[in-house]
């Protein structure tokens, strides 16, 4: 899998994909992740990429020309599946949205920066407007990071354990039951004997009855 991301300020990406996960899907050729300067993609002085929004107002807004020339050179080599626009109005990203973009060949996200980015970009060249949540960030970078880990792990072959994928939470609309380790007794606390029991199916159930418990009690909108 591809995924390219457009961001004023591509510093704020050079971590999360450098470490953990993510670098081993990249380096085991799983995932490619571009971060692509926007202000190399603008013909205006002093690289700039916004301007004061007309009818006026507080903020600055992202100006449709260097999004169009990076987005149509970017096209011109790749075909991308989804052209994704990171924004607070947009689609609520869950598991189900992750699920989905992992089964694509080539995604392009743009993050979003000041005030927004004008509407005749979104209107024209997204096909999909994603949020990481109702809050406001300072700029899309760092839900471009979210949705890239969420949906670069479900990639076969990332994982170490592909099963482990399997069992998260939300992936079949319940939270993942409780886990433990050891030792088997800390300060007198014990893991649940049923874990201890080598019986397989009795683990399997007793671990389904406590993702039905969980979810009941934390996030009973799942189970609607």
């Amino acid at each position: 899998m591809k995924i390219d991301i457009i961001t004023v300020v591509p510093d704020l990406l050079s971590g999360p994909f450098s470490h953990s996960i993510m670098k081993r899907a990249q380096d085991k050729g799983l995932l490619e992740v571009n971060i692509i300067n926007l202000r190399e993609y603008t013909t205006y002085a002093r690289a700039q990429v916004d301007d004061y929004p007309f009818g006026g107002g507080a903020g600055m807004v992202m100006m449709i020309e260097p999004l169009v020339n990076a987005v149509e050179l970017l096209k011109n080599k790749c075909d991308y599946d989804e052209v994704i626009f990171l924004t607070p109005d947009g689609e609520t990203f869950n598991q189900k949205i992750a699920n989905s973009l992992s089964l694509k060949n080539n995604l392009l996200l743009i993050c979003g920066h000041y005030k927004g980015v004008d509407q005749r970009f979104r209107d024209h060249f997204i096909t999909k407007e994603i949020s990481i949540g109702d809050y406001v960030l300072s700029g899309g970078e760092l839900a471009a990071a979210v949705l890239t880990d969420s949906i670069g792990r479900l990639i076969p072959g990332v994982l170490n354990d592909e099963s482990s994928a399997l069992s998260d939470s939300f992936q079949d609309n319940l939270l993942a039951p409780p886990v433990f380790t050891r030792p088997e007794i800390f300060r007198g606390w014990k893991v649940p004997d049923v874990l201890m029991s080598g019986n397989h199916k009795l683990i399997e159930n007793w671990r389904y009855e406590q993702s039905v418990q969980r979810t009941e009690e934390r996030r009973p909108d799942l189970l609607d």
